[in-house]
């Protein structure tokens, strides 16, 4: 079985899977750090002491055994990474160099990498023979021509790593693998969430994204204002300072800026000009990054959604569509976002590879 690991600032969630794909458990630790945290992993639902990542992975383990999955039972454990720089645009297992290419990427994720090195660290104390592998929120689209990634700043900065990296990339990868041999050739696809994107994929390769170098570029988002211009950002922190403005960007702008609420479904619940405004940027700016992203490709065969709203949200999907109507009458699919079980996709055939 592949035990999945998807580590945050404070909590670990994990998935685990069959051979076959077939999920038998999903679960997490939240509140890793606090006074108090709390476990829900199969049929085990409390209240635990996790003062770090260390001590979460050994609760999650001993869990598991208690429910009959002990470690040897366990296959490989196959971590999701957020960020993988420039080097890392592929799943890989878990050695010496790729910790060192997870650590170099830090500056890139302050707040994400460290703590997804915490997850593989504390399985490599917990667990010292179990493989481990990783998969890169980034990968997706690292392969996407220079003229799309690149910014038009000095070549000084440019070379600090300074560039559009774009996210969501496991669940775009997921997307793909769920069209099969019916992957249309120009597909734009959606991932709307409380982080929303969308990606311009060709033939099944990522040829444009709207987050950049931060997931806060693009779309409206849940608290994220996407993109604003920089002489706007450089206003706000004259302001409030750096750490403030950075704050106000990414924890109370996008739909709870502009509508009071992050929750797309009490926003298309309520019966207020406020609410509904909040609703319609939404859908604009998805339908105006989606312009140029289907520019990017050169057309368009296809729109796929998926994320929370993306999968739940009738009215956004037909908002959009309705903007979007002036490029023909195309098909539209649903696909369930499922990250996790990409991730062990991944590990999986890395493990048959080296077979």
């Amino acid at each position: 079985m592949i035990l999945v690991v998807n580590a945050g600032s404070s909590s670990i969630k994990v998935a685990l899977f069959k051979r076959d794909l077939t999920q038998v458990m999903a679960g997490q630790i939240s509140g890793i750090g606090g006074a108090l945290a709390h476990l829900k992993l199969g049929e085990d639902d409390r209240n635990i002491a996790a003062p770090d990542h260390d001590a979460a992975l050994a609760m999650i383990l001993a869990s598991l055994d208690r429910q009959g999955i002990t470690a040897d039972r366990l296959t490989a454990a196959a971590h999701r990474v957020v960020h993988g720089g420039t080097s890392l645009v592929d799943p890989q297992p878990i050695t010496r160099e790729v910790i060192e290419g997870i650590e170099a990427a830090t500056p890139l994720a302050p707040l994400h990498n460290p703590k997804n090195l915490a997850g593989i660290r504390a399985l490599q104390t917990l667990a010292p023979d179990l493989p481990q592998f990783a998969s890169f929120g980034t990968a997706f689209h690292a392969r996407q021509p220079d003229v799309a990634t690149t910014y038009a700043i000095p070549k000084e900065e440019r070379a600090k790593g300074i560039r559009r990296y774009g996210f969501h990339g496991l669940s775009y990868a997921w997307i793909v693998t769920q069209f099969g041999d019916a992957l249309p050739s120009r597909l734009l696809a959606l991932h709307l969430g409380s982080g929303a994107s969308l990606c311009a994929i060709k033939g099944g390769t990522s040829v444009a994204t709207s987050m950049g170098y931060s997931p806060l570029d693009g779309l409206t988002m849940g608290t994220r204002s996407g993109a604003i211009d920089g002489m706007a950002v450089l206003r706000m922190a004259q302001d409030h300072g750096i750490d403030a403005a950075g704050h106000m960007l990414n924890r109370d702008s996008g739909l709870k800026g502009l509508g009071g609420s992050n929750d797309m479904r009490l926003l298309l619940a309520a019966d207020t000009d406020t609410a509904r405004f909040a609703v319609e940027h939404f859908c604009y700016w998805a339908a105006r990054h989606a312009g140029s992203a289907i520019v990017a490709m050169g057309g368009l065969d296809a729109v796929a959604f998926t994320g929370g709203i993306g999968e739940n949200a009738a009215p956004v999907r037909t908002r959009i569509m309705e903007h979007l109507a002036l490029f023909g009458d195309v098909p539209v699919h649903v696909v369930k976002a499922d990250e996790e079980r990409q991730i062990a996709t991944d590990a999986l055939h890395l493990i048959k590879g080296a077979a």
